[in-house]
């Protein structure tokens, strides 16, 4: 499966257009509290526990897209975009969206 930003694969022409296909990932209020007690390892400003936690929300939510295109038979999603949102009571829960369209290259 291809999944790529890009509206176009060059050489690969897009035969059919499937639809929208959305993944997301939301990591809740308790792991962010247990971060703070767990990010020891702050070097040069930035937080490595914190980074892995969204890597990880990402590439949940980019295989959902996968698995959801899969299911309408395509073989690439095309203009992926992804989204971080702050939700919940004051900002409690992070939500990584991941949002592309099905194609059959």
């Amino acid at each position: 499966m291809i999944v790529t930003s890009t509206p176009t694969i060059e050489g690969r022409p897009i035969r059919e257009y499937l639809g929208l296909v959305a993944g997301e990932a939301v990591v809740g209020a308790n792991l962010f509290r247990d971060l703070f007690a767990t990010v020891r390892d702050i070097v040069g400003g930035r937080a490595g526990a914190y980074e892995e936690v969204l890597r990880n929300a990402r590439e949940t939510a980019l295989q959902e897209i996968a698995a959801e295109a899969e299911k309408l038979g395509a073989n690439a999603v095309v203009s992926v975009s992804l989204d971080y949102e702050s939700v919940g009571a004051r900002g409690s829960i992070l939500m990584v969206t991941a949002t592309g369209t099905a194609v059959i290259l």
